[in-house]
């Protein structure tokens, strides 16, 4: 290994190959035999090194290479692929009567009473196939409509249990059939950030999943913890097999992920006994399932028994049914989450629910409650969504007590944060819901020094994209608080170095399993962090302090926006700008409302008809002059309605108010370096204002570079080109996004053309 990191071969090619071969042994010890060899620091001093040759060196890409895990640009559409041989599906059955009708027909038409099969989980995630030539992955498809899917190799080269790669002795052609999944442990977690954010939850993990894979933003799919295992086999050449065990021994060879446990019969009563067996079991692997899949093994035999058009007669699966218990709702308890959205948990009568003792299940939201008209003392049915989170289904109705009331989440705290005895705000956001708007009804603290939130919103105000703070990371972060040194982000400006260079920090696990002594942060830290304090206090900008605040629905594209729109971080606190924004929404939402026309709320006669369509038109006007006022400021989408209103909430309220108290009182108050009083005048420092620009195909330097330059001269770049466009910048390829410029009349330049604009634009 030492030498691995010490001595690299002059020649790029070697290295660069050398270090793929390594990665991708390291990728399978780590995920999937969990045996990994070297620490994550050494694992991403090689990863870098690796990118850094490969960046040296573009005629060495290769697709497959463990650099392109992390995900690349976003794609206009998933392309079509045919099927090799068409994906089936698997007949279900229900009953063990069924299992039997099944395996008698197998004896039937094979002419023998024992039939060796396997029987395995059935796992509920989503159908892909992996194509594989000459041992590089080629592409991977959905199933589709069976004989054509959508491509996502770009999305499944995200997966990091899945090897790329199979070696030299791989078959010419090789076809995997699989099931892309959301481990347990990891959808809880997904689910529970979702419900901080105030997100709508995944119902299950293949809902997860498959959202996932949808994604037109390879790495987006790369921040979620998506996994495979592979259970049939397609097209192949190059290789042959007799039955089920050498496929897997294959796939064991490989390297790839594959379903087990793995249980072998020959008779009905083994296949029912097995099928007994793993309904217990099955409760305790990491992944979703929801029935057992019985496969005859010989490959003879399935190729004699033939299939039909839509499935293989020598396969089904048996489907358990789901599981649900009523029991008593003690209690309604609240949760204060990271980011200070409160979210309700029942408390229940313990009860045993698909193999676990379950006492208490998320309520989400009080609209989650209200819907189901959940109150205290209420007789609830039970289940496991996905079989995984205990969720209530519904009410007994027939079982609630006398003189129940329904449940009011800010009456039961007393309208206080339970955490910090801040007032609670109450907010109404619009999500999608099946495809349709929904307003999910939330309650949050916006006590921006709310214990409860302390330690994510330190980490939020230190990342990179906010204020950069050196060496203030979740450790340092949660031992501030723990010592009580620091109880929100705006105390760390009140520090020390004599308190942070004394703070001790728990103890470092070493390679050989033990632990280190509590570690001092140590004076050098201790300067450096205070030296990035006072860079935040002077010189970032109120883009940056923007994005740290961490005000609900403001990301970093509208917090550079906000930036351009406002020159001090005070102005966001009266803008009349977000006023105006706010005011068209009210109004257009009157508008619906008492329009004469509203099927939902029909006037009840001529009178009140014509009064209506007076208001109506009143509206319009109103609504017209406010938009024609903010038409000159070519207001991004990044600052829209609903960011505009958590902006004007969050100053408003009781602790947005205290954040600017203190701010002044530190002497802070940061300027925009954006900023632009006359939107529709390009000055010498904003050369491209109100220039929309896309980047595609490869560059001399990284997107993110050109990103920031277009940026500081004012311009805007998006991910996509439309009719608003102004430039599409394009190196080598990026084919699609130059096709659909041409066809929309957009202006292509290339690096030679940007830096002549860049010139006479200044």
């Amino acid at each position: 290994m030492d030498d691995l990191f010490s001595q690299p071969p002059a020649n790029p090619a070697t290295r660069i190959a050398t270090l793929r071969e390594e990665l991708e042994r390291h990728n399978r010890l780590y995920y999937n035999e969990a045996q990994p060899e070297i620490s994550d620091a050494e694992y991403d001093r090689l990863f870098r090194e690796l990118e850094d040759l490969e960046q040296a060196h573009p005629d060495l890409a290769d697709p497959n290479s463990p650099t392109q895990r992390v995900g690349g640009t976003p794609l206009e559409g998933f392309q079509q692929r045919q099927h090799l041989i068409p994906m089936l599906s698997i007949d279900d059955v229900f009953e063990e009567a069924e299992v039997g009708d099944f395996f008698k027909r197998l004896q039937k038409n094979l002419g023998a009473d024992q039939i060796p099969v396997t029987i395995e989980p059935k796992i509920d995630g989503v159908a892909v196939t992996l194509i594989y030539r000459h041992g590089n992955l080629d592409y991977a498809a959905t199933r589709g409509d069976g004989t054509r899917g959508d491509d996502i190799t770009n999305n499944i080269r995200t997966i990091r249990s899945l090897p790329l790669t199979l070696g030299e002795d791989a078959p010419t052609l090789l076809e995997i059939r699989g099931e892309v999944y959301m481990p347990n442990a990891e959808f809880a977690k997904l689910n529970e950030q979702r419900d901080e954010e105030g997100l709508p939850t995944f119902a299950n993990p293949r809902n997860a999943t498959a959202g996932t894979l949808k994604q037109l933003n390879p790495k987006a799919v790369a921040a979620r913890p998506l996994a495979v295992l592979a259970h049939g086999l397609g097209a192949h050449e190059g290789i042959s097999f007799s039955n089920e065990d050498d496929f897997h021994a294959l796939l064991d060879r490989c390297g790839i992920p594959r379903n087990q446990p793995i249980w072998h019969k020959d008779s009905l009563d083994g296949v029912l006994e097995t099928i007994r067996e793993l309904d217990t079991l099955r409760h305790g692997l990491p992944y979703q399932t929801d029935g057992a899949v019985i496969k005859v093994s010989s490959f003879d035999d399935r190729q004699a028994l033939g299939a039909t058009s839509r499935a293989p007669r020598w396969a089904a699966a048996f489907k358990y049914p789901p599981e649900q218990k009523p029991t008593l709702l003690r209690d309604i308890s609240v949760q204060v989450g990271r980011t200070g959205i409160l979210t309700p948990v029942a408390e229940l009568e313990p009860v045993p629910l698909s193999g676990t003792t379950v006492a208490r299940a998320t309520l989400h939201n009080e609209s989650f409650i209200q819907e189901r008209d959940i109150r205290l003392g209420d007789t609830v049915l039970v289940h496991k969504a996905g079989e995984i989170i205990p969720e209530i289904l519904s009410v007994v109705t027939a079982q609630r007590p006398a003189h129940s009331q329904p449940f009011s989440l800010h009456q039961h705290l007393g309208g206080k944060c339970p955490a910090c005895a801040a007032p609670i705000e109450r907010r109404e956001n619009a999500v999608k819901k099946d495809g349709e708007d929904y307003l999910v009804l939330t309650w949050w603290c916006g006590n921006f020094e709310c214990p409860a939130q302390a330690v994510t919103r330190m980490k939020h105000f230190a990342q990179r994209k906010a204020l950069d703070l050196e060496g203030l990371g979740e450790s340092v972060a949660i031992k501030l608080v723990e010592s009580d040194l620091a109880r929100s982000p705006l105390d760390l400006f009140s520090l020390s170095e004599e308190q942070l260079a004394n703070l001790l920090l728990d103890p470092a696990k070493l390679q050989s399993g033990e632990e280190s002594k509590p570690r001092r942060f140590g004076e050098k830290k201790a300067s450096l962090l205070l030296a990035s304090l006072e860079k935040a206090r002077t010189e970032q900008p109120l883009a940056k302090w923007i994005f740290a605040m961490g005000i609900p629905h403001v990301g970093e594209a509208s917090s550079k926006e906000l930036a351009r729109l406002h020159e001090r971080l005070t102005d966001l606190a009266d803008s009349d700008i977000l006023k105006t924004i706010r005011n068209i929404t009210d109004f257009e939402a009157e508008q619906r409302n008492i329009s004469p026309r509203n099927k939902e709320i029909p006037p009840k006669d001529e009178a009140e008809k014509e009064e209506r369509q007076a208001r109506y038109n009143e509206l319009k006007e109103q609504i017209t002059a406010l938009q024609d006022s903010l038409a000159a400021k070519q207001i991004s989408p990044d600052v829209g309605p609903v960011a505009s209103a958590s902006v004007l909430d969050f100053f408003e309220s009781e602790a947005g108010q205290h954040v600017l108290e203190r701010l002044h009182t530190l002497g802070i108050n940061p300027r925009s370096d954006n900023y632009a009083p006359d939107p529709t005048a390009a000055s010498a420092d904003l050369p491209l204002l109100g220039k929309t620009f896309v980047i595609t195909g490869t560059l001399s330097a990284g997107r993110d570079e050109f990103k920031n330059l277009i940026e500081k001269r004012g311009g805007k770049v998006t991910g996509s080109v439309s009719k608003s466009t102004d430039f599409l910048l394009a190196g080598e390829g990026g084919g699609s996004k130059r096709d659909k410029a041409a066809k929309l009349g957009v202006t292509i330049i290339d690096e030679a053309a940007w830096h002549d604009l860049l010139g006479s634009a200044s």
